[in-house]
């Protein structure tokens, strides 16, 4: 048996989303855009990671990739079926513990970072209302970004209607 059978990754199961329920005490909340932009990223992606769950089918990470897999459209997919990963917490308080190092080791974005991936998008002829709807971002954060980075003004600016409150 190689090392990495025993890994959890290494036993993914495709069970019914209704076999599975959230705990009680997740930390982490999602705004609706994110939770449009998880969607997104299914549909177009595919699930590419799983739901971990204990052995009682309690989620210990995932419960917004749960919860957004109702959408008939994600349900479509894989008739119904989610994929899970089972863990062996040692106790509730390792569960928890388990549940806090999945949130918090997924980071964050760092603005600098952001503002050259757009550029790129941009440079690569992507619409400012493509990035809009597939990265669930509003158009002044897109121009934020791109102007951050320096986007010459004809790339992006130019199709941006400014308020009727600005006076040249």
């Amino acid at each position: 048996m190689a090392k990495n059978d025993d890994q959890p990754i290494s036993k993914i199961q495709w069970v019914k989303r209704e076999t599975l329920k959230p705990n009680s005490y997740n930390p982490n909340r999602v705004a609706s855009p994110e939770l449009k932009l998880l969607k997104i990223s299914i549909l177009e992606d595919g699930w590419t990671q799983p739901i971990v769950a204990n052995s009682d089918n309690e989620i210990v990470d995932g419960f917004h990739r749960w919860t957004v897999s109702k959408d008939p459209k994600i349900a479509e997919m894989t008739d119904g079926l989610i994929p899970v990963v089972f863990t062996a917490p040692k106790n509730a308080s390792h569960q928890k513990m388990s549940t806090i190092r999945h949130n918090r080791a997924r980071g964050t974005h760092a603005v600098l970072d952001m503002s050259e991936i757009i550029q790129q998008m941009v440079e690569d002829g992507v619409s400012k209302q493509e990035i809009m709807e597939r990265l669930q971002m509003e158009e002044e954060e897109v121009i934020r970004l791109a102007s951050r980075a320096g986007i010459p003004a004809s790339k992006l600016i130019n199709e941006t209607d400014f308020s009727k409150a600005w006076v040249v």
